[in-house]
């Protein structure tokens, strides 16, 4: 990667990355290089600098950008959403992913927001365990994203059943966060007509109703009935019966769920169809959280690419009705092409997304 290309990217970043020059300059080729290289691994990254500077030179700057480096948290967020155009009311993703370095579990909770042809990650935590999240850590990443962009930038939250509990939903419908959560069959309910027992057996048994309002006996408190949720059912052939509820009683909980599959599609452009994440040796918390922010610029970034190289034009689908590559692919490889060419007109999303400095942005 050369020099000049470095330094562009690094110009368009400082008004927006609080960091020195020296660390900017790292940042950028270390987002260069990922999308060049296809890789997280920084012994690779940093064979992609300019034949000027020793690989081992490179490598021990790399090595000391995640031990020194701290542009404080959610650094990245306002950059992502710009990068994404994000606007109005957006749709949220709460998800976890998680992989093995070694013996380490690495696991992380993302928060991610998708539009009609884009996905991209906002904010995360790195957990110091393996498994669930509990609903302290969620809670905490919505409030940190609320206290970035604003509670009225939360058009509807999309969640698996991995992410239920008591206190969580409380606490969305206490702050009226409009949410789309998947829950288990075996949650105990009582409908407005009384009756009472499994989700599963209530919506989705023989003779169940498909829609009802109905309240968890989990959110009862001191003898009186949880608030109201809304909740629609359907049971696939041959698999287990899918139940989502809703704060919003007049929202087709079902048709917004299906918007979650998003997030997956996030995960995959990170890892295995993208970036490769999981090549990465780090383990340490702080240095895992900076790096999780540079793959997400880099995939807003090709996303941004892909998005001026499709522009209107409806995406070519297979057979089977799904596009043949996503938006993030197209620009993911238009991208590592111009990266090899035209490297300097790469970076024209930068010039014309970016938001000017201290300017306050409205997702």
């Amino acid at each position: 990667m050369d020099q000049k290309t470095i330094a562009a990217l690094s110009e368009n970043l400082s008004p927006h990355v609080d960091l020195s020059n020296s660390r900017r300059e790292t940042l950028s080729l270390l987002t260069l290089a990922m999308l060049s290289a296809r890789t997280t691994n920084l012994s690779v990254l940093a064979c992609e600098r300019s034949a000027s500077a020793s690989t081992s030179s490179t490598y021990r700057r790399l090595q000391r950008f995640f031990q020194h480096a701290d542009p404080g948290e959610d650094w990245a967020a306002p950059v992502v959403a710009a990068l994404a155009e994000l606007k109005g009311p957006v749709t949220l993703i709460l998800d976890r992913t998680n992989w093995k370095a070694g013996r380490k579990e690495i696991n992380l909770l993302v928060l991610a927001a998708a539009t009609r042809r884009r996905r991209v990650a906002l904010m995360w935590t790195v957990l110091d365990r393996p498994g669930n999240s509990g609903a302290p850590e969620r809670i905490a990443l919505m409030e940190r994203y609320i206290a970035r962009f604003g509670k009225q930038s939360v058009g509807l939250l999309l969640a698996d059943r991995e992410f239920i509990g008591t206190d969580w939903f409380n606490w969305l419908i206490r702050n009226d966060i409009p949410f789309a959560i998947r829950l288990r069959g075996t949650h105990r309910a009582t409908t407005a007509e009384g009756r009472n027992g499994s989700l599963e057996r209530l919506l989705a048994g023989p003779g169940g109703r498909r829609r009802a309002t109905l309240t968890l006996d989990a959110m009862a408190s001191h003898g009186a009935p949880g608030p109201e949720l809304s909740v629609r059912a359907k049971r696939p052939r041959g698999r287990e019966p899918v139940i989502v509820a809703t704060n919003r009683l007049r929202l087709d909980a079902l048709a917004a769920y299906r918007k979650r599959w998003a997030i997956e599609c996030l995960f995959a452009d990170a890892k295995r169809r993208g970036l490769n994440f999981e090549d990465t040796r780090l383990t340490c918390p702080r240095k895992l959280a900076l790096l999780t922010a540079i793959v997400a610029i880099a995939i807003a970034w090709a996303s941004a690419t892909g998005q001026r190289v499709v522009g209107r034009l409806r995406l070519p689908r297979k057979v089977h009705g799904y596009p043949a590559k996503s938006v993030f692919r197209i620009g993911f490889e238009r991208l590592r092409r111009m990266l090899r060419t035209d490297a300097i007109r790469s970076l024209d999303v930068w010039k014309t997304l970016l938001p000017p400095p201290n300017a306050k942005r409205v997702v």
